[in-house]
């Protein structure tokens, strides 16, 4: 075999696929984040056919470079909720302005095994899309995002992906230097509002583009 280790996130992608499928989530899966944004832009995207369309915090979106092609195509309105040139006043009208969207795209912290995703958000733009709002959703998720249950995932959030966001942010909290999380009550801290999806309702709203790359955090 040329690529055991391919191979096997290949069953391990497949697995998750039934069991998010089994949680009413419409699910594909790519092998690398090209791939990933083809699907998107060229499958997806077209059959859902928004006119409006937003995003929340995504390392792994930005990461398949769907951001740039939507940002350049003149058939969507696009709130871009990553543009530097707003005040922060400006920002969060754009984030409240997001939550009516026809599409958001974003990704996930954790997803276990059983097809339950969770996620920890600081302002929480990105979960409150994600459980109501917009009509559809998309998420991409890396193949690193996948653990064994609600537990490995709370962990994963705290101890890994929190810090990093925080050292990519500059913020300045405790984790950055540790490493690990200190359960701050820093102004910057990023851990404020947890949400667990369980099930997607209405059935098919949140479609998931599963990536076998290690991407985003």
């Amino acid at each position: 075999m040329d690529n055991p280790v391919r191979h096997y996130w290949e069953i391990r992608l497949q697995k998750l696929k039934k069991a998010l499928e089994s949680n009413n989530f419409d699910v594909y899966i790519a092998d690398n984040k090209d791939l990933a944004k083809k699907i998107a832009y060229n499958t997806l995207i077209p059959e859902i056919a928004p006119r409006t369309i937003s995003w929340g915090g995504s390392v792994t979106f930005v990461g398949t470079r769907l951001y740039e092609a939507l940002k350049n195509d003149p058939r969507y309105t696009i709130l871009d909720t990553y543009d530097k040139s707003l005040s922060p006043e400006q920002s969060m009208q754009r984030r409240r302005e997001s939550m009516l969207v026809d599409l958001f795209i974003t990704g996930t912290n954790a997803v276990t095994e059983t097809g339950h995703l969770v996620n920890l958000d600081m302002i929480g733009n990105r979960v409150a899309a994600l459980t109501f709002g917009p009509k559809q959703v998309l998420l991409f998720i890396g193949r690193n995002k996948i653990v064994a249950d609600r537990q490995a995932a709370f962990d994963r959030v705290k101890n890994y992906a929190a810090p990093v966001n925080v050292m990519r942010l500059e913020k300045k909290t405790p984790c950055g230097k540790t490493g690990e999380c200190e359960n701050c009550s820093s102004p910057d801290r990023i851990c404020n509002t947890w949400t667990v999806t369980e099930k997607c309702f209405p059935k098919h709203r949140i479609k998931i583009v599963l990536i076998n790359e290690d991407i985003g955090f």
